[in-house]
């Protein structure tokens, strides 16, 4: 893992829910009336509640980054993303370029942007504020590829 004794070169933490009220207070809503037709189609109709419980979660596991703060540490030769409940490490080796996408950047472990960056590659979410986003995209070039 880390060495406690470096000290990150940009670091911050990314919370949407928070961050971002609106959306978020959109976001439940529409939560709220796809779990109630969940609920009715499963459970009112089909007499499974099984599906229902497959399905909240699969959809709740598919957002979960969004309701959970993530800290975002970036050192010389590596990154850590550290979540709630576990931390991914890596080497800049390890990837081959990086891209802008709508909540940050896309660190990709392909010389391209391929469809399945969202499995192999590593999404970076900036802060609401978004002051450290010229710095870590100047500091990945230097590092990658970017695209």
């Amino acid at each position: 893992m880390s060495n406690n004794q470096e000290k990150p070169l940009y670091e911050w933490n990314s919370f949407p829910l928070l961050d971002f009220p609106k959306k978020s207070s959109v976001l439940l809503v529409f939560l709220f009336l796809v779990f109630y037709f969940l609920y009715y189609m499963t459970i009112k109709l089909w007499d499974q509640p099984l599906y229902y419980v497959l399905g909240v979660l699969l959809l709740f596991i598919g957002i979960i980054p969004y309701f959970v703060s993530t800290r975002y540490e970036f050192y010389d030769y590596k990154f850590i993303v550290k979540y709630p409940f576990f931390t991914i490490e890596k080497r800049y080796s390890e990837f081959g370029c990086f891209y802008s996408d709508k909540n940050g950047i896309m660190i990709s472990t392909f010389k391209q942007p391929r469809r399945l960056d969202v499995f192999r590659g590593q999404s970076i979410r900036f802060s609401k504020t978004r002051e450290e986003k010229a710095e870590v995209i100047e500091f990945l070039t230097s590092k990658l590829k970017q695209v």
